[in-house]
């Protein structure tokens, strides 16, 4: 479904991103952990292309995607979860999953797909009108997931969907991320908390100072006295 070749990303003349490759298969989840700073963040802007690329190939089923302008990536069945959520404050719930859905034209699927969101988060039905900027950080990012999930995506980009939320409401979050994971969607997810990440993935990357430094099975990346002394605190 991916697959990223010696790809950079720099500021200025700071390299945040150090010409990193790997791949996600069609239907998996893979995690990418590591520190703040690792160049997590800014490898999910360049392969959104909301970051020119400094250099290297992102092909997306085996379409070459790096010069495409970030609206033309919807259509090739892209969807980024910013980090932040990035929600739109002055429109309700339901304009937001509508904007999700701003390329579609089969209004009665996108009805169907509203009524899908909302099964996936009760509490977005319950206030379905109320504007997107008086929501809690947990609801905006509910409202996030299911905005990215409006336009049927292959290819699921999650940045940071745990940041700053409470305890429950990341539990809720994860069980829709591993439900939608489990309905075939491929799954990139850049997350804190790097147990979660790795326990709900089936592979997983460790970047540090912008460089891929592990790479394998989930299982065995938890289970790695490394990874557990630098993100697990163990």
């Amino acid at each position: 479904m991916l697959e990223v070749t010696g790809l950079r990303v720099a500021y200025g003349g700071i390299q945040a991103v150090r010409g990193i490759t790997f791949h996600v298969e069609a239907g998996e989840t893979v995690a990418l952990i590591g520190a703040n700073g690792a160049g997590k963040t800014s490898t999910l802007k360049a392969l959104a292309r909301l970051l020119d690329a400094a250099g290297g190939s992102v092909r997306c089923g085996g379409r070459e995607i790096s010069a495409l302008p970030p609206h033309e990536l919807i259509a090739q069945g892209i969807a980024l979860v910013p980090e932040g959520r990035g929600v739109f404050p002055r429109m309700t719930i339901v304009e937001n999953l509508l904007m999700g859905a701003y390329r579609r034209h089969d209004a009665a699927a996108v009805k169907a797909d509203i009524a899908r969101m909302f099964g996936y988060f009760p509490r977005l039905e319950e206030r379905a009108q109320q504007l997107a900027g008086t929501l809690s950080g947990g609801e905006q990012q509910m409202l996030a997931i299911g905005r990215a999930l409006m336009g049927r995506p292959k290819l699921l980009l999650l940045d940071e969907p745990s940041m700053g939320l409470a305890p429950l409401m990341v539990q809720k979050i994860f069980e829709v991320i591993r439900s939608v994971a489990a309905d075939g969607m491929t799954v990139l997810l850049v997350e804190q908390n790097a147990r979660l990440a790795l326990e709900s993935s089936r592979r997983g990357y460790v970047m540090e100072s912008g460089e891929i430094t592990l790479t394998g099975d989930a299982a065995d990346l938890l289970a790695n006295p490394r990874v557990r002394a630098a993100y697990l605190g163990e």
